[in-house]
């Protein structure tokens, strides 16, 4: 009978241990409409820009604390007020397309309460203006 009661008293306190533990996701707080967005081809020189929407689906107004770029050639800006419950919003990804060729960038997007951020993702091509010009008239 004591090792029953005391396999069971190391069970309950296992379980609230980890279930303190349990670290909170974006995905419980915010759904985003997409996390990946592809420009395809894109002229040199041009910067573009995308809107990642999403909405609030946690109980709680969501606080987006910082969105950063991987690196200096993408700037992110996102909403500097709470998002209350089933409210919507956007994160805005810009791409300054300065130089030739495939990219991939991260937005990394910190979300108070959440410790892991939340990344978002642009790719696609730039290209020459002669380039892009010679692909518009095709």
């Amino acid at each position: 009978m004591k090792k029953l009661m005391l396999t069971l008293m190391v069970i309950g306190i296992g379980i609230t241990a980890f279930s303190q533990n349990a670290a909170k996701k974006a995905e419980d707080v915010v759904k985003f409409k997409e996390i990946r967005y592809n420009f395809g081809k894109i002229k040199q020189g041009v910067p573009v820009t995308h809107d990642f929407e999403f909405t609030n689906i946690g109980a709680e107004p969501v606080i987006i604390e910082t969105a950063s770029a991987s690196c200096g050639c993408t700037t992110p800006t996102w909403p500097q007020q709470p998002v209350m419950k089933t409210k919507a919003d956007k994160i805005r990804a810009g791409f300054n397309a300065a130089a030739p060729g495939p990219f991939e960038k991260t937005v990394f997007v910190k979300i108070k309460g959440v410790d892991v951020p939340f990344e978002l993702k642009i790719a696609g091509e730039v290209v020459s203006a002669a380039d892009f010009e010679k692909q518009v008239k095709k």
